[in-house]
């Protein structure tokens, strides 16, 4: 500002000294003093007569001197008027006369809007919202980069003051800073297997009188206002997965996962516990135990207690359910958010109904155990209306492992352990027989030798036994027929010379065995009455034999 005033000066002065009488003896040296100041005065002035604005910067004029006031409520200049002007400066060399000396030039960043943001304009000039108005109305498809001009947006847009429905996509914006400033959010991202269900603050369209009462079921106990894509209120279209440029202050958005979801009821009770022991007598001894249950982290609630013959009962079980993206606008509308439903709506549903089912006169302790099937199925048809009120679906429905006091399981444990012991018992006995057993075909197996020859001795005195009865019954039988002989010879001789005859073979028999202690003399001597009375041996004869083996013809005896 000085070096314009100061140069604006020396032209003046420059311009004087032209115009004042000069003698000849000093006119070479007023005229170079006149040139002189003329030109430091006109340099002065060039000097402050352009702008050069950076690549990454706008230029910004703010008119001071020789222009007209703004009118009232007005704060940017669109027709040349002192204050901030709606025109901006790009990059590169610009001249403008006295540009430095009737303006302040300031200089602001381009505006950047990264990946995966937008930006939220909001307008310091411009029209009065209307009465009831919070936001500026959407500017047309096509005018969306005139809009970014701040002249067309003070004149022939009629922008509106205040913030703009519209917003800037990723990119650099040269933006007028007087007029526009910049509020830089988040994307709306939709991951996969979610929908955003958007609530809308602002009408976009003009048919949006009728808005839809729309129940998650036939009950009419729970109700939700749907409106058309583009009216205030809950849209009925969801948002399916990707990401959205969707300004905060109009629209406000809950992300409702599609997915299958499990809420489990676990934990939040004391676990008491009988342990059975046996000591080295076979005796039962009994020891209880307690441990406190805590309710997992990633729990819906703790498990459910029910009242069951007197007892009570904590019954864990999970919760299979799933939104189906049509259904999300339901959800939000009528509860507010999925957390909402398990909390509010769900969870005390299914308190209610499991106590219910539990708590019937003829509903035992041990069903929980026993009957879990039929419990499963009692609570499914009495739950999944329930969930169809608010616009989720109840997959199923799987009970854990409940908690039966410990004082109704210890008569059936100490049964099964006394039975399991009776069973050791007998298989300990079938073992020491089958262990007697081996060791008795163990012992065998060492004795084999002997038993093989004592088996073959048994063999063999059998034998012997058969052979000495066979002979035995030849010798009866031989005896038989001697004696039947004998009796016949008897009865032709007479008993008295059989029995001679007899002496006498025998005695041949043992002379035949030994025949040296036999003697027969060669002459016979004969008795009376023609029997063997005369006969005599003499031992030392051994001529016998030799005489019997000489008798050719048997003696014939006759009977007198």
């Amino acid at each position: 500002m000085l070096v314009g005033i100061i140069s604006l000066v020396l032209i003046v002065a420059a311009i004087s000294l032209f115009k004042k009488p000069i003698d000849d003896k000093s006119v070479l040296a007023t005229r170079l003093v006149q040139i002189v100041l003329l030109l430091v005065g006109v340099f002065g002035l060039a000097s402050r007569s352009f702008v050069i604005v950076d690549a990454n910067q706008v230029g910004h004029l703010k008119r001071v001197y020789l222009a007209a006031d703004l009118p009232p409520g007005k704060i940017i200049a669109a027709q040349g008027e002192k204050g901030p002007q709606a025109e901006i400066l790009g990059p590169g060399f610009h001249f403008i006369p006295l540009v430095k000396i009737l303006y302040d030039v300031e200089y602001a960043p381009v505006v950047s809007i990264p990946d995966g943001s937008y930006g939220i304009l909001k307008a310091q000039d411009g029209l009065p919202l209307r009465p009831g108005q919070f936001i500026a109305d959407a500017w047309p498809k096509d005018n969306l980069q005139k809009m970014l001009d701040a002249r067309f947006f003070l004149t022939e847009g009629k922008g509106q003051k205040g913030p703009q429905l519209d917003v800037l996509p990723p990119g650099k914006y040269r933006l007028n800073h007087y007029l526009f400033t910049v509020q830089i959010a988040k994307a709306l991202d939709v991951p996969t297997g979610h929908v955003a269900v958007i609530r809308s603050k602002v009408q976009t369209r003009a048919d949006c009188s009728h808005p839809h009462n729309i129940t998650g079921g036939t009950d009419q106990k729970v109700s939700a206002l749907i409106v058309p894509d583009g009216c205030i209120g809950v849209s009925e279209i969801p948002k399916p997965p990707g990401a959205y440029y969707l300004n905060k202050l109009a629209y406000e958005s809950e992300i409702v996962p599609t997915r299958v979801q499990t809420w489990t009821y676990k934990g939040g009770y004391t676990k008491r516990q009988i342990d059975l022991r046996l000591d080295e007598d076979g005796k039962i001894h009994q020891k209880e135990t307690s441990e406190n249950i805590p309710v997992p982290d990633n729990a819906a609630d703790a498990a459910i207690n029910v009242r069951a013959e007197g007892w009570n009962v904590p019954v864990e079980l999970r919760v299979i359910v799933q939104v189906q993206p049509s259904k999300a606008p339901i959800v939000i509308a009528s509860v507010g958010s999925l957390e909402n439903v398990e909390d509010k709506i769900i969870t005390p549903a299914i308190r209610d109904i499991l106590r219910t089912i539990g708590g019937h006169p003829e509903r035992k302790v041990l069903d929980f155990m026993n009957k879990r099937d039929e419990i499963v199925k009692l609570m499914e048809a009495a739950l999944e209306p329930e969930g169809e009120k608010v616009g989720i679906t109840i997959k199923e429905v799987r009970l854990g492992e409940p908690y039966i006091p410990p004082e109704l399981l210890v008569a059936a444990q100490r049964e099964n352990l006394a039975n399991q012991l009776r069973l050791t018992y007998v298989k300990e006995q079938e073992a020491q027989k089958q262990r007697i057993s081996v060791e008795r075909e163990r012992a065998t197996a060492d004795q084999q030798s002997t038993l093989v020859a004592a088996e073959i001795a048994k063999q063999a005195a059998a034998f012997k036994k058969s052979q000495l009865q066979l002979e035995g019954e030849g010798q009866k039988l031989k005896l038989v027929e001697i004696a039947k002989g004998q009796q016949a010879q008897a009865d032709v001789l007479g008993k008295e010379r059989a029995m001679q005859l007899q002496a006498l073979e025998k005695a041949l028999d043992a002379a035949v065995k030994n025949p040296d202690i036999v003697k027969i003399p060669t002459v016979l001597v004969n008795g009376s009455a023609g029997g063997y009375e005369g006969a005599a041996a003499v031992l030392g004869a051994s001529n016998l034999l030799e005489t019997m083996k000489g008798l050719q013809k048997p003696v014939k005896v006759t009977k007198e």
